[in-house]
C-alpha cells in the first residue's frame, strides 16, 4: 500500500506542481486524506503578509487538511540554486521528520520534489540521496515541449539506476503549439518500461482547476499491489 509518493521532473519547470495537485484531488476523489508536501521550494516572493511561495500555496490548497505552510515547505528559499543558499547540515533529516508528521494525519503524502532527479542541495549531494534513503517511490514528470524525449530518457534510466521504483510517467503539455505532440507520447512510451499515468492538457491557470481526471490511478494501484 503507498503511503507517499515522489513526483520529480525530467527537467525544472515542467510542472511538478500541477502534477502533484492532480495526483492529490484523484486520490482525495477516492476517499483518502492526502497531503502534499514539498521540504524545499525555490523562487519565493517578498509580500506584503511575508514569504510566499506559490508552489506550497497549491499544494495546501489540494490537501485533505489545512497544514500552515511552514509544515508544507519547512525550506522556503529565495534563490533559484539550493547549493548555493546556507542550508543545514542535517537538512534531511529535518525534511524526514516532516514527512513522518505529514503520514500521521494523512493515507498518502504526495512529495514535490525541486528542480529535477539530480538537482544539488549541497554542492556535492543529490536531493536524490534523500529520496533513495526513504525508500520512496516515484512518479516522473515530463514537460512535452522541444527536446523533452532525451531529458525523459535519462532521468528514467537514473530513476532506475539508482534503486527506487519508477511507478510511471505523466505528461504535462506546457507549450500547447508543439508539433507532434501525440508522436512524443508514443516514441516516450515506446522507450520507458514505466506506464504512462495520464496526460495533463495545456490549461491557463491550472492550480485552481480540477484535474483528477486527466489521471489513471487504476494504473497506479495495480502497480502498487504488484
Amino acid at each position: 500500500m503507498l503511503t507517499h509518493i515522489f513526483v520529480t521532473g525530467s527537467d525544472s519547470r515542467v510542472g511538478k506542481t500541477i502534477v502533484s495537485r492532480a495526483l492529490l484531488q484523484a486520490m482525495a476523489a477516492q476517499g483518502k486524506i492526502v497531503l502534499g508536501y514539498k521540504p524545499i521550494a525555490t523562487g519565493n516572493q517578498d509580500l506584503a503578509d511575508g514569504v510566499q511561495n506559490k508552489d506550497a500555496e497549491t499544494l495546501q490548497k489540494s490537501s485533505s487538511l489545512a497544514y500552515p505552510l511552514a509544515k508544507i515547505t519547512p525550506f522556503a528559499l529565495s534563490d533559484e540554486d539550493i547549493f548555493t543558499c546556507d542550508l543545514p547540515v542535517d537538512i534531511f533529516e529535518q525534511m524526514s521528520e516532516g514527512l513522518y508528521f505529514l503520514q500521521q494525519e494523512a493515507d498518502i503524502v504526495v512529495v514535490e520534489g525541486c528542480d529535477g532527479w539530480r538537482t544539488l542541495v549541497t554542492s556535492q549531494r543529490p536531493y536524490a540521496d534523500w529520496v533513495i534513503e526513504s525508500d520512496m517511490p516515484v512518479i516522473m514528470v515530463v514537460g512535452i515541449q522541444q527536446g523533452c524525449v532525451s531529458q525523459a530518457l535519462m532521468t528514467a534510466q537514473s530513476i532506475i539506476n539508482d534503486g527506487v521504483p519508477l511507478l510511471g510517467w505523466i505528461a504535462n503539455r506546457i507549450n500547447p503549439c508543439l508539433a507532434h505532440y501525440a508522436e512524443t507520447i508514443e516514441v516516450i512510451k515506446l522507450n520507458i518500461t514505466a506506464p504512462l499515468l495520464g496526460e495533463i492538457p495545456y490549461l491557463p491557470r491550472a492550480e485552481s482547476r480540477e484535474m483528477a481526471q486527466f489521471l489513471d490511478l487504476d494504473l497506479l494501484e495495480a502497480i502498487s499491489m504488484a
